[in-house]
């Protein structure tokens, strides 16, 4: 297989590419070759920049993902300025912290709607997409949903985030299953501990960072960056056997 790793010429659209996760797996997309949308409710004028630097196109796409409204029309958008879709990375998420006695309805419709729902509907769209080009004679889509370590453990205080990455890796598998011989490769990451803006708390805080620190092999903190490259090894050519995966980039978290 020659250059199994090389996305030029293929067209991703990643969601939550403002900062992060988000703006690492687009960085590395691009670095391969890709084209990016980044698809979001915040400004990612700061991950254009970095994705013209490689030398590839970035388009940003403003929509609020808390609703299903925006979901076709960017997709759309995408197709049509960029002149297709072959990858998409559902990576938007927020997350809502309270007792399990205490937590209320909109906090957990509001985690279920953007974690879960819009990123089935995200998925979708571009299957639907994907399909059809690969019936026509078209190469592989690939769709690379983020979970989380709370799609294999329970957390605590955070029911309905569990809730949602749970419900993600059940997704990935489904649509996996249902459209992995019509030209669609559908895996998950599950990232540990990454340094950025999210957990900057958790860093910050001594106890915390040591605890959390002694729990992973690796002994330290994951970067976007890791992330970035699982992001490109599932996108490109050197995937195409791999199906409805739960990819842990942890550092060695759910070893230990």
């Amino acid at each position: 297989m020659a250059a199994p790793f090389d996305l030029s010429g293929r067209i991703a659209l990643v969601t939550g590419a403002n900062t992060g996760i988000g703006q690492g797996i687009a960085v590395a997309l691009a670095a391969a070759g890709a084209d990016i949308a980044a698809v979001g409710r915040s400004p990612a004028e700061q991950t254009a920049a970095l994705v013209q630097a490689t030398g590839r196109r970035c388009l940003l796409v403003p929509a609020d993902l808390s609703s299903i409204a925006p979901i076709q029309p960017a997709v759309d958008r995408v197709i049509a300025e960029l002149g297709g879709l072959d990858i998409l990375v559902n990576n938007a998420g927020i997350i809502r912290r309270a007792d399990s006695v205490a937590f209320t309805e909109a906090d957990w419709d509001a985690v279920i709607d953007t974690n879960l729902k819009a990123l089935f509907f995200l998925c979708q769209a571009a299957g639907r997409h994907m399909i059809a080009r690969h019936a026509a004679g078209g190469g592989r889509g690939k769709i690379i949903n983020i979970a989380s370590m709370l799609s294999f453990q329970g957390g605590i205080r955070v029911p309905s985030y569990t809730a949602a990455k749970s419900g993600v890796a059940g997704l990935t598998r489904l649509l996996a299953n249902e459209w992995a011989a019509q030209g669609v490769n559908v895996n998950a990451i599950a990232p540990g501990y990454i340094e950025t803006n999210n957990t900057a708390a958790l860093q910050a805080d001594a106890t915390r960072n040591r605890q959390i620190l002694e729990r992973i092999p690796e002994g330290r903190w994951g970067r976007p960056e890791d992330i970035g490259g699982a992001a490109v090894f599932l996108a490109s050519a050197a995937a195409d056997y791999v199906q409805g995966h739960i990819l842990a980039v942890d550092g060695g978290w759910l070893a230990r």
